[in-house]
């Protein structure tokens, strides 16, 4: 009885949904601004207390205190996108600084240069950041790690929040076109490495560019970890994007910029919202880190205290999507799989990766992956199918989930050396 009435109401249910959607982002934005002054105090009490060096029992209740109030205080989201923060890197035998320059932009991004006087030319190489919620910054332990042998731009997307509405729309196609107009900017010779989301884009970029013969074609690309064919060892991201229909997506996270901002009235899938997904998906880890940061606080240890504010300021920091581009991009990635079908297009014209010819390919995939199955990233190689089976690779990484393809010790040590040869070996 119960099941049958839950059903009964799930046309109201389905209009409270859309109301809650278009109440969300102010009410949430309205929490924030409440909670900042009381999240202010909590870091400004935890510093007080945290000043007491003594060890007697007679102060645990005052270290308790100050390390609750620094938990409390360190965990706030935030739409400010953080520093890349790169500093000085090893190349060869030198230690050179990193000045960030901005090469090209529009008002959804900007082309991000890493620039350094190495003295002699590196392979350049565009590192295409995912558009899924947090800031291209996420990668900035990628970048640091190919800065040591290349010479990287990177995709730094702006906040939908923050662009006006006179800027237009920005959907898939505008997504793609960026990626293609980001990569003749590094000009001819150069190669891309797409991390996560923008996968399935960046291969439809490279695939027109080969097709109309485009003299700024990658000589490489590298996917990493991201859905090319979601149909392959589907994840829990990939059925619930199967669950509902893309007017169910529309209608219960699909909100508005509010009017302090620029982007005033863009519809937008909002960061905070997209967050919240990742961290339910993990949120035992999540509370467990913050009960061992407790301890760690409690126990005076600064050095691990501060690595996980490090990790949290970066993971806490969102952006909003543009709607059309989300709900575009599920439904042609997750729901119609339009790229591995055969049918996805550009502007009308249909993509075909058979077209790809001259651009070494690697896939890059994790065996612990939960968030894009084995097998998903690895479809492009059979996409790719008139590219030379030599110039074709794939490399599984063990013991890594998602984020362990593009970050960490297993990537600098275990699959950054296999990215460098196959860049090198197509350097010309």
């Amino acid at each position: 009885m119960r099941n049958g009435a839950l059903l009964a109401n799930l046309p109201a249910l389905n209009a409270w949904g859309c109301e809650l959607a278009r109440i969300f982002y102010p009410a949430f934005q309205a929490r924030q601004d409440t909670l900042a002054p009381l999240r202010g105090a909590a870091r400004g009490v935890s510093g007080l207390l945290a000043g007491l060096d003594s060890r007697h029992p007679i102060f645990d209740p005052l270290r308790a205190w100050a390390a609750a109030a620094g938990v409390v205080g360190h965990f706030h989201l935030t739409q400010a996108r953080p520093d890349f923060a790169i500093g000085p890197v090893r190349v060869g035998n030198q230690v050179l600084e990193v000045e960030e320059q901005v090469v090209a932009a529009t008002p959804f991004a900007s082309l991000v240069h890493f620039r350094r006087d190495v003295g002699h030319r590196l392979p350049r190489v565009l590192v295409v950041a995912p558009m899924s919620g947090h800031f291209a910054t996420l990668l900035a332990g990628t970048v640091r790690v190919l800065l040591q042998d290349h010479d990287v731009y990177i995709t730094d997307w702006h906040n939908a929040r923050a662009v006006p509405l006179a800027a237009g729309r920005f959907g898939l196609d505008e997504y793609v076109e960026h990626i293609m107009a980001f990569q003749r900017a590094i000009g001819p010779g150069g190669h891309v490495l797409a991390v996560c989301q923008p996968v399935a884009a960046v291969l439809a970029a490279v695939a027109i560019m080969a097709e109309d013969h485009d003299r700024a074609s990658p000589r490489t690309m590298t996917l990493m970890a991201g859905p090319v064919d979601a149909r392959q060892h589907p994840t829990e991201v990939n059925r619930l994007a199967l669950k509902h229909g893309i007017e169910w997506f529309e209608r219960m996270l699909i909100s508005q910029v509010p009017w302090r901002f620029a982007g005033s009235g863009r519809r937008v899938y909002p960061g905070a919202l997209q967050l919240a997904a990742f961290m339910s998906m993990n949120i035992g880890r999540h509370v467990k880190s913050h009960q061992d940061q407790f301890w760690h606080l409690f126990d005076g240890d600064e050095a691990r205290a501060t690595q996980h504010r490090k990790f949290y300021d970066e993971y806490l920091a969102v952006m909003d999507l543009p709607a059309e581009f989300f709900l575009e991009t599920v439904k042609s990635v997750f729901q119609d799989f339009s790229l591995a079908r055969g049918e996805m297009t550009w502007r009308g014209r249909k993509i075909r990766p058979e077209a790809i010819r001259r651009t070494a390919v690697m896939a890059v995939e994790g065996e612990k992956d939960d968030i894009c199955g084995i097998g998903q990233t690895m479809a492009a190689l059979d996409l790719c199918r008139s590219v030379p089976l030599t110039m074709r690779r794939y490399h599984l990484q063990t013991g890594v989930g998602h984020y362990g393809v593009f970050s960490g010790r297993r990537f600098a040590q275990a699959i950054y050396p296999r990215v460098r040869e196959m860049i090198q070996a197509h350097e010309g």
